[in-house]
């Protein structure tokens, strides 16, 4: 099973925050600061989640390149799966790493130049 959010990346993440919860309601839950900037926060709206994550943080390739698939994937075998397929003909934008949430994160543009931000979180 696999569940995918859509991830999004601003230019002053805290202030756009705001303004999408304006639009869409729903609550902010802050994961990641330096300072008073906000790095990451995700925007829960009922059963949605909208990933957000600051440029500097994100540091998209171009900007229009701002909108990302977020694919959190139940387990290691899949991940690996996912990853080496998309590693193989497309492009790696940050190699497969040990995420402090204690998973693996990875963001790779697959073949198709759709950008992906592969995550498994273990328990």
């Amino acid at each position: 099973m696999m569940i995918a959010y859509p991830f999004i990346a601003v230019e002053n993440c805290k202030d756009e925050m705001k303004y999408y919860q304006s639009v869409f309601g729903g609550e902010i839950n802050i994961l990641r600061k330096q300072g008073e900037e906000v790095l990451n926060a995700d925007l829960i709206v009922g059963d949605a989640i909208l990933k957000f994550a600051d440029t500097k943080a994100a540091k998209p390739v171009l900007q229009g390149d701002y909108v990302r698939i977020f694919l959190k994937i139940e387990t290691e075998k899949e991940f690996q799966a996912i990853y080496s397929e998309f590693a193989a003909s497309g492009t790696i934008h940050t190699e497969r790493y040990e995420a402090p949430f204690n998973g693996l994160l990875a963001i790779v543009t697959d073949r198709n130049g759709v950008c992906w931000v592969l995550s498994h979180y273990r328990d």
